[in-house]
C-alpha cells in the first residue's frame, strides 16, 4: 500500500523522537495534527496521553519532562491552540526543561482572510 507524504513524514518524525528518548507525548488532538497523532499511536514506542485542553497537555508534558529529565512532546492543532502552550514553553525554557512543542499549521495564504485557526504561529 502506498503511503502519502504527510503519513511518511509523520512516521519519520515519530521515529526520531523515539530514538532520541522522548518520554511521553501529550496530545490535544485536532484535524491538522492528526498525521502526527496517528503516527504516535501506530508506533507504540512513546506513551501517549490525550487531553481536551492544550494548557493541560502542555502542563502535563512539562511535568513529565521535569520528572524524567528527558524530552516530552506536546502536540496540538493549529492557531490559537498553539498560543495556549505559551506558559509551559516559557517555564520550560527558563528551567531548561526539554519540552518539544509541536503544532500543526494552516497554509499561510489563509492568514488574514477570516479562516479559522489561521494565525502567524512564528
Amino acid at each position: 500500500m502506498k503511503v502519502d507524504a504527510a503519513t511518511a513524514f509523520a512516521r519519520a518524525v515519530v521515529d526520531e523522537w523515539a530514538r532520541a528518548g522522548v518520554v511521553v507525548a501529550a496530545v490535544a488532538p485536532g484535524s491538522r495534527s492528526a498525521p502526527l497523532a496517528l503516527a504516535l499511536a501506530g508506533d507504540g514506542r512513546i506513551p501517549i496521553e490525550v487531553f481536551l485542553d492544550e494548557r493541560s497537555a502542555a502542563a502535563f508534558a512539562l511535568g513529565a519532562a521535569k520528572a524524567s529529565a528527558r524530552a516530552a512532546v506536546v502536540l496540538t492543532t493549529s492557531g490559537t491552540a498553539a498560543a495556549l502552550l505559551h506558559p509551559a514553553v516559557v517555564e520550560a525554557r527558563h528551567a531548561r526543561v526539554p519540552l518539544l512543542a509541536v503544532t500543526a499549521d494552516r497554509p499561510p495564504e489563509l492568514r488574514d482572510t477570516g479562516a479559522g485557526q489561521a494565525i502567524d504561529q512564528l
